[in-house]
């Protein structure tokens, strides 16, 4: 069942009713039906994995709690990280494990067939293992106590919003949430709505116009040259980043709409002029995961600059793979280590460096210099993380440095850019960039509507929705008549 399908939007109104007449006691039963019937919509024997997992961890983080004994407390936290990823390892990469090993023995010339198990992808399981497994982390570190109500907890793990493609709830934020009992709002009404069309807005009138400029080029290199393949790299990343906060997006407005706050899981990565900066901005739940659950427990910055470049390594290699099964995402992995380490490395020197030739870091003509080249180094990311094969990859830097011919008439002719898709591409990247002022505004921040000032900005808020709405349906319809349309990236990872 997809955020962007006339059978979600009629099943959210059905839920969003039922949970307003509903006794509060009753509201969390309703909630997790609902959530099983979401998840079981893609296929019905999911909902054994996603339960299964859920029993396994609200068992030990109850067992953990209860012991004294730190090596019980060590031995229920071992069962569930080797139960929860092993579940997660044999769905998503037993196939690819077995793969990789028919292809190196053939390099010893040995004559193997292609082995699959064909093991269906479960949607959404990257996302709730890791959500289970900080959860049973943080009861072992007695950060929190363990949730007792066997149905909270199951709507914790299984709530559909967030269920397929986050962000990564904590269990100390969404929780007290699902428990608490929440009265209708109307400013919480209007903010999820809002939300919600800026996430559908993102999804249709830009991702999956993105997508199709950067389908064009990768399904026919023999037209393309380096301008084309550097261009769908960054249309990529707007694609994806538009594909994804878009999703994020209209989870947080459904959960707004129950009076419940999902954390923000982007924030303006674009602003960023540096890695670093970029996954503060970019996924935020994913990288705050890594970083309190693989990088700081193996030493993070605190044993010297060697040992931080190797953890850095360690963290975005299996970042990498944990959005699939595929060579290409681990070497995204070592590319983005690769930025990260030098950016760690150069630090000092550059700022040194800057002081002396008294530079202003902070200045926007000198902001707007470092981002030309970064945004170069995130195309270049793009181009790892979209190629399907280790082969693709070498085909499409093989473009990229010697495809020169017919510059620009020949990328525009790759991509499928004409004058009326340049122009409707270019509004669509100035309304991209002025969203998240009408998604953050807040009526309860907002001055009082009484003068002709305060009515004219109600009346600017008003105009926005009613564009808004107007440009999703227009998108949407063509996509759908173009079938175009697309299910949303992340639900693959």
């Amino acid at each position: 069942m997809n955020f962007n399908s006339l059978y979600f939007l009629l099943f959210l109104a059905v839920v969003l009713l039922l949970y307003w007449i509903l006794p509060h006691r009753f509201r969390w039963v309703l909630l997790l039906a609902a959530s099983y019937y979401f998840y079981m919509s893609w296929d019905p024997w999911l909902v054994f994995l996603i339960a299964g997992t859920t029993l396994v961890s609200y068992g030990a983080a109850l067992a953990i709690a209860k012991t004294e004994k730190k090596g019980w407390k060590k031995f229920w936290l071992i069962l569930t990280l080797v139960v929860c990823l092993g579940v997660l390892v044999v769905f998503k990469y037993l196939d690819f494990l077995i793969q990789s090993v028919v292809d190196l023995l053939r390099l010893f010339s040995l004559r193997l067939d292609d082995f699959s198990l064909g093991l269906l992808l479960p949607v959404g399981i990257s996302f709730y293992t890791f959500q289970t497994l900080s959860y049973v982390i943080d009861v072992y570190r007695g950060k929190i106590r363990p949730e007792k109500h066997l149905g909270y907890y199951a709507l914790f793990v299984s709530f559909f919003p967030q269920l397929v493609a986050g962000p990564i709830e904590r269990a100390d934020n969404l929780i007290p949430q699902l428990r608490a009992e929440h009265t209708f709002d109307s400013d919480d009404m209007a903010a999820g709505f809002r939300i919600m069309l800026v996430g559908f807005f993102r999804k249709c009138a830009i991702a999956d116009v993105c997508g199709i400029y950067v389908t064009n080029v990768f399904g026919n290199f023999a037209a393309a040259n380096s301008l084309s393949v550097l261009l769908a790299g960054m249309l990529f990343i707007i694609q994806i980043y538009c594909d994804f906060a878009g999703y994020s997006e209209i989870a947080m407005g459904v959960a707004r709409m129950m009076g419940i706050r999902l954390m923000k899981n982007f924030d303006r990565p674009f602003m960023a002029v540096s890695w670093s900066e970029w996954f503060k901005r970019w996924h935020i739940s994913l990288t705050r995961w890594f970083i309190d659950y693989v990088y700081i427990p193996l030493g993070g910055n605190r044993k010297g600059k060697a040992r931080k470049v190797l953890n850095i390594f360690i963290v975005f290699i299996l970042c990498g793979l944990w959005h699939g099964a595929n060579w290409t995402y681990a070497i995204w992995g070592v590319y983005v280590a690769v930025m990260q380490s030098l950016e760690t490395l150069l630090f000092k020197p550059l700022g040194k460096l800057f002081a002396k030739l008294k530079v202003n870091g902070k200045n926007e003509f000198v902001l707007l210099l470092r981002r030309i080249p970064f945004a170069f180094t995130i195309a270049v990311g793009g181009l790892i993380f979209r190629a399907s094969s280790v082969g693709q990859l070498g085909e499409v830097f093989r473009i990229l440095f010697t495809g020169f011919e017919n510059y620009f008439g020949g990328a525009a002719a790759s991509l499928g850019f004409t004058a009326l898709t340049l122009f409707q591409f270019a509004l669509a990247l100035t309304c991209m960039c002025l969203l998240w002022h009408f998604e953050e505004y807040d009526p309860k921040r907002a001055p009082q509507l009484l003068g002709v000032r305060e009515r004219s900005i109600y009346a600017q808020k008003v105009s926005v929705y009613f564009y808004l709405i107007v440009a999703i349906a227009v998108f949407w319809l063509s996509l759908l008549a173009s079938e175009n349309a697309s299910a949303f990236l992340y639900f693959q990872f």
